[in-house]
């Protein structure tokens, strides 16, 4: 792996040999092309500091998209993904307090309770946060099924964030079968904004979302995204596949910085701050 950006010591004063190009000749100047440690990658991704008067909510996002702007292949973004990829997509969970994901995402990908790595446990512990983040599930009608491991043995309970229109029986079955259901909506749906207050109510302020596109999309919209790691695959797959974000075009685009860019294998790991 090798960071693009921004430029840092390590990277613009190589040792000769350190960096190849094609055929394996050297390149002055490059960064250097190497392995990285998973405390390095959490130090790449750390959460800002907290600002004056405390810690306030951040949320970031975890996306990946091919060259074509698709965010999946046959409904899923397994296939556009590498293993570069889903170290950082480990390493950005180990981070976080809460995953927060689409009921529609839960669905398509299959989602498990996160699991607890041993690898980032003291890093955790040092953070106050538990062995593993929690799941939350946006979701306004609940038609999910309540007997999967996300919420019958997730590792800590798995929250459900609905409307306060939600269907009774399913804000029961949801309940019975061990998930704490969270109201973020005066309707049957879910206000983001709304969401992210609640959640850090419960202590959870160090927010990751992984999709789908219309979570995403919807966020965008509310304003309430603050950071975007999004992984650039050099992969085409044409098709109709959703982009990373869908739903109504907000008025005006959202200007985000280039936080910071790193490569492996032809992948693009960008991360970017709201202006």
């Amino acid at each position: 792996m090798r960071r693009l950006f921004p430029v840092t010591d390590e990277t613009a004063a190589q040792a000769p040999g350190e960096a190849r190009g094609a055929g394996g000749a050297h390149v002055p100047g490059a960064p250097a092309d190497r392995e990285w440690s998973l405390s390095e990658l959490a130090a790449a991704y750390a959460y800002p500091e907290p600002g004056p008067g405390g810690r306030g909510s951040w949320l970031r996002a975890n996306m990946v998209s091919t060259l074509d702007g698709a965010a999946q292949h046959e409904g899923r973004s397994q296939p556009i993904s590498s293993a570069a990829d889903m170290r950082i997509f480990g390493t950005l969970r180990a981070l976080a307090d809460v995953v927060v994901v689409g009921a529609e995402t839960v669905r398509q990908e299959g989602y498990r309770p996160a699991r607890a790595r041993e690898e980032f446990a003291a890093m955790r512990a040092a953070a106050g946060q538990g062995p593993a983040p929690a799941i939350a599930v946006v979701t306004a009608s609940l038609e999910l099924d309540f007997s999967l491991p996300l919420f019958t043995s997730p590792l800590v309970p798995t929250l459900v964030l609905t409307g306060a229109a939600a269907p009774a029986d399913r804000v029961a079955a949801a309940g019975k079968a061990g998930a704490k259901v969270v109201t973020a909506g005066d309707g049957a749906g879910v206000d983001p904004a709304r969401a992210v207050a609640a959640l850090a109510g419960l202590g959870h302020t160090r927010l990751l979302t992984e999709g789908g596109p219309r979570l995403l999309g919807q966020m965008v919209a509310a304003g309430v995204l603050d950071e975007l790691c999004l992984t650039v695959s050099p992969m085409l797959t044409a098709g109709d596949a959703q982009r990373i974000a869908g739903g109504p075009p907000v008025p005006v685009p959202r200007r985000f910085t280039l936080a910071s860019l790193l490569e492996q294998d032809g992948f693009l790991f960008t991360r970017y701050h709201r202006a």
